[in-house]
């Protein structure tokens, strides 16, 4: 069995517990700002500013450390389209067979089967998890984990797109193999979402809702 190198853990930094209570209370009330958006505008956005979202992104965990994700980062407005058209085309299908309870549900927050901010938004991020890799010599290699890294990884991109003063939606056509097919991507990577991201629109709304209190949510034993 191959030995990793190891060096001393000089990131860390400790903080005393009033600092990190105001750390954590900082941080909790910074997410709890973020909402999602389904009115964009179309203001483009430094292309710096995504690239550094996605470094956020990629420091997360993974299985045995294979980063198993890909983003596509689409601002053509062509491929956009050709996005929209077919992400559209499945959400039809969806919305004419999904079961009431499913629709019910979707509909407080008023989504339906039109998806005009996949050609408004400046930015679409394909998130790709990749099933397995490849080594130079052609073989395959194996990922592990590969859902929950690419979860996590998300979940610090929407923060990250939060953190820097942008919105996004996260959207999830079903399927989404058109996706590999526009893109170009390769058999081995799965579409797993799109996060659209940029800036609100000037009268864009959100629904009221409210988050679960902590007490339902967890439980400390």
């Amino acid at each position: 069995m191959a030995v990793g190198s190891f060096v001393p853990l000089s990131t860390f930094r400790e903080y005393a517990p009033d600092i990190m209570w105001r750390r954590a209370t900082a941080c909790r009330a910074e997410l709890e700002r973020r909402r999602t958006v389904r009115q964009f505008s179309d203001r483009s956005v430094p292309r710096g500013i995504i690239e550094e979202c996605l470094r956020a992104a990629a420091t997360a965990p993974s299985g045995a450390n294979m980063q198993p994700w890909h983003f596509v980062v689409v601002s053509d407005p062509a491929v956009k389209r050709r996005i929209r058209t077919a992400a559209e085309e499945e959400e039809r299908a969806f919305y004419a067979t999904a079961p009431k309870d499913w629709l019910d549900a979707l509909s407080v927050l008023g989504t339906d089967e039109h998806k005009p901010y996949l050609e408004i938004a400046p930015h679409l991020i394909v998130v790709f998890a990749q099933r397995y890799g490849t080594a130079p010599d052609g073989s395959r290699v194996t990922h592990y984990y590969v859902q929950e890294s690419v979860g996590i990884a998300v979940g610090l991109l929407v923060a990250a797109a939060h953190h820097s003063g942008l919105v996004s939606l996260t959207h999830t056509p079903s399927p989404m193999g058109f996706l590999n097919e526009i893109l170009g991507r390769p058999a081995n990577e799965r579409a797993m979402l799109i996060l659209v991201v940029g800036y609100p629109a000037p009268d864009a709304v959100v629904p009221v809702i409210t988050k679960k209190p902590l007490a339902e949510i967890a439980t400390f034993v």
